[in-house]
């Protein structure tokens, strides 16, 4: 049994130190609410320019160099189809994100009050397990963030990157050819499968560590319930 003095050392010292922190996470829901919001204006004025630097290409090329129209859109379809399951990719792994997000803080705040009671009550071996609980489901909410945050940044890089291949077609005005366009079309598949290769490692992180994340909830919550039903007889 914890003394009277050292339980309610440690109950403020440790409850004001998470309530604080999941008060903060209203503000990070806010932040990731913000980000998205600002991805989806950046796609839209992203894709905008993209339309009008294309528009202009194709002009180009068919004055230039005799390439049909209907040529052209065929071998943009590339970049275009890339771009949008891209695109499509980014935004599901956003909802599951904000998803994992919530269970997280239901979670932490189930823990919380599992921990008032565990440390009113005296339970050390209690207290102390559910204090590494409380520390764990902290940590995955990081690593969580750091994992969209990553996924994003190579998104808008591999954006960034085909902008500047486009408009470095563009740069060439009547000199281009259908040979830099092909060219251009050849090293955009060189670096999409660069990119793909890395993507693909990456999203099996994010996926075992979110499948890490569930199966450790269900072990917890199985836990927690047979904690409780072997409490039942002491009440």
């Amino acid at each position: 049994m914890l003394a009277a003095t050292d339980t309610d050392s440690i109950l403020d010292s440790v409850m004001s130190s998470y309530e604080a922190r999941i008060q903060s996470i209203g503000v990070l829901f806010e932040a990731t609410g913000q980000i998205i919001q600002d991805f989806q204006e950046s796609l839209l004025s992203t894709r905008a320019e993209r339309e009008k630097i294309n528009s202009q290409l194709r002009e180009n090329l068919a004055r230039n160099a005799s390439l049909r129209k209907k040529d052209f859109d065929r071998m943009m379809s590339v970049i275009s189809s890339h771009i949008d399951q891209s695109e499509q990719e980014v935004r599901e792994l956003f909802k599951r994100y904000l998803r994992e997000q919530a269970k997280l803080v239901q979670q932490l705040r189930d823990g919380l009050r599992e921990f008032r009671g565990a440390l009113v009550a005296g339970r050390a071996d209690k207290v102390k397990s559910l204090h590494t609980l409380i520390k764990e489901i902290l940590s995955r909410q990081g690593e969580s963030k750091n994992a969209i945050t990553s996924k994003l940044e190579q998104f808008q890089q591999g954006q960034r990157q085909t902008s500047k291949m486009l408009k470095g077609l563009l740069a060439k005005g009547e000199k281009l050819r259908t040979r830099d366009f092909k060219a251009m079309l050849a090293e955009f598949k060189k670096q999409r499968q660069e990119r793909a290769t890395g993507r693909k490692q990456r999203h099996q992180q994010v996926r075992d560590m979110l499948d890490k994340f569930k199966a450790e909830r269900t072990e917890e919550k199985r836990t927690r319930l047979a904690d409780q039903r072997r409490c039942v007889p002491c009440r």
